[in-house]
């Protein structure tokens, strides 16, 4: 649903007097009414058309409102509308349950207040709205990241690259070794006559092969993003990683089965937690690269823990492992942040693995786009060079900062630096001499300032600082031990030394004031101005 479209509401009665008296009730509503005279037609209007909420009479001829509710109930396209029965019937349990096990929602009893109808379909049209506006949002996030990926796909294959050189150091590093000896004892056994020796060649042999046959294993479980140093430098990928996985389960039994699955793969080290706070504690001080989960848990259940997870902020994939008849509940379990569910009844060495390698590799590629959408992200606000924020970033910080001084009458203040005859180190030295003066700078503003000031770098020789909770004279006094602390530094470029100085133009901005952020950047250029007008190499406070 997009700007003003109006969510359908579909009205089935056989009696067109009923049809018109709802609809007159209903009008007031931003809403489309749709009336139909039978179940039949119901159906076929909601395979058309998408809607909001469904009042089904029960009494009709041919097809009943029960029958009509359970088909729409058996059909993909109409089984999550919700169904409000209206109905003059008495409102015995019989009759009631049978409506809720069709699909109904809930129910309105005739004769009934209008404004207890109207209050129940506009409940469902909220919903409803609510729905499609997430749906927007979740469509516009897919987009969003659609684009991010594929304006950044170079950096992707570049990373892709990297583990594939990895990948390549780490098979040669670990095969080099059992191939030598393999080539070898063949060399050996074609010249060798003596039965005997044979035989023992042919024995180192099969150990050659099956240290290889390991190492295939090894490379095709392996997580790519744990590297070991190789020589001073280099690292390789880690291909004899271990797997820690942690079994919530407070039941022996069913822990004893899963770790007799599991105890044959070594490279799988298994722990165990029977609860929630023993489980999030463990993870705490001993981390997990997975959970097997069990729905019941001895303080709680399965959504208890992820949501302690989520509070925690760990990142740990989650498989869970449901007794029969429980796989709404493990779809659920699945929406609310876990990777896979396994029936119980149905596990084997097989369908562990397999989940467990699955997920493993789920939560990887999730870490790789994280990783890489936090780099982009971080890229599209940082300033390559200096390593400080960039102007688009002081713009947003700027507005922010200026809004929140306005609402809580706090201090802030805003410096504008300036790299005094920045344009001579150019021609003299060049212009890498000139980014490495740049950089430095940054590097300084870094170790001066506080975690919540904010440092950019503006464009070219000029930089930005803004100062939260900080009055003039606080101000002043920073921008003072920052310009000595510039004067006194070695600029160094090859071999040549530099002595570099900064102008600084300092405003405040009113407590509570309303002046726009472009007039508080003008005073502090007007500042800044003042400074290199007087001389250079100091700092001006802004003076009305």
């Amino acid at each position: 649903m997009t700007g003003h479209e109006k969510p359908n509401i579909l009205i089935v009665d056989d009696l067109p007097t009923n049809l018109t008296v709802l609809e007159a009730l209903l009008k007031e509503l931003d809403i489309n009414i749709v009336k139909v005279l039978s179940g039949s037609e119901a159906l076929s209007r909601m395979i058309e058309d998408d809607f909001a909420l469904v009042l089904l009479d029960v009494q009709m001829p041919e097809m009943d409102g029960f029958e009509t509710a359970e088909l729409m109930r058996g059909s993909a396209k109409t089984r999550h509308v919700p169904i409000i029965f209206v109905t003059a019937i008495n409102k015995d349990q019989e009759h009631i349950f049978r409506g809720y096990e069709a699909g109904a929602v809930d129910y309105i009893f005739k004769p009934f207040k209008p404004q207890i109808l109207k209050g129940k379909v506009k409940i469902f049209i909220d919903l409803y709205n609510q729905k499609k506006r997430l749906e927007n949002i979740n469509n516009g996030l897919r987009e969003a990241n659609r684009k991010i990926l594929d304006q950044q796909r170079s950096v992707i294959e570049e990373e892709r690259l990297k583990v594939l050189l990895q990948l390549s150091g780490a098979t040669a590093h670990e095969l080099n070794q059992p191939l030598m000896g393999l080539q070898g004892y063949i060399d050996l056994i074609k010249r060798e006559k003596d039965p005997s020796l044979i035989l023992q060649y042919a024995s180192k042999l099969e150990e050659a092969s099956a240290r290889i046959s390991g190492i295939i294993q090894k490379i095709q479980t392996i997580r790519y993003d744990e590297v070991v140093q190789y020589s001073p430098g280099t690292s390789i990928i880690d291909i004899d990683q271990k797997i820690n996985i942690l079994i919530i389960e407070d039941s022996d039994h069913d822990y004893e089965v899963i770790r007799d699955i599991l105890k044959e793969n070594k490279k799988i080290h298994i722990y165990r937690a029977t609860g929630i706070e023993n489980s999030i504690n463990f993870i705490k001080q001993k981390g997990a690269d997975l959970l097997l989960l069990d729905y019941y848990l001895t303080d709680g259940n399965a959504f208890d823990l992820l949501e302690r997870m989520k509070n925690e902020q760990q990142e740990i994939p989650v498989v869970i492992i449901t007794a029969q008849g429980n796989e709404v509940i493990a779809s659920k379990i699945i929406q609310a942040g876990a990777y896979d569910y396994l029936p119980r009844d149905s596990l084997n060495s097989n369908s562990l693995s397999r989940a467990i390698m699955n997920t493993l590799e789920k939560s990887q590629l999730k870490k790789q786009v994280k990783e890489t959408y936090n780099r982009m992200v971080d890229m599209s606000v940082r300033d390559a060079l200096t390593g400080l924020f960039n102007r688009r970033y002081f713009i947003e910080a700027l507005d922010r900062e200026i809004s929140r001084s306005q609402r809580y009458k706090t201090d802030l203040v805003l410096c504008m630096l300036d790299i005094d005859h920045f344009k001579n180190i150019n021609d003299c030295y060049g212009h890498t001499a000139g980014d490495t003066v740049l950089a430095k700078i940054g590097i300084l503003l870094k170790e001066s300032i506080r975690d919540n000031d904010i440092a950019c770098r503006y464009g070219g020789e000029e930089f930005a600082l803004l100062l939260p909770h900080t009055n003039i004279e606080e101000a002043s006094i920073m921008s003072e031990r920052f310009r000595e602390k510039v004067a006194l530094n070695d600029f160094q470029h090859e071999s040549s030394r530099m002595k570099i100085t900064v102008s600084i133009g300092i405003a405040q901005y009113q407590r509570g004031g309303e002046e726009p952020g472009n007039m508080f950047v003008e005073q502090a250029d007007r500042a800044l101005y003042q400074a290199k007008e007087e001389g250079r190499n100091r700092s001006v406070i802004f003076l009305e």
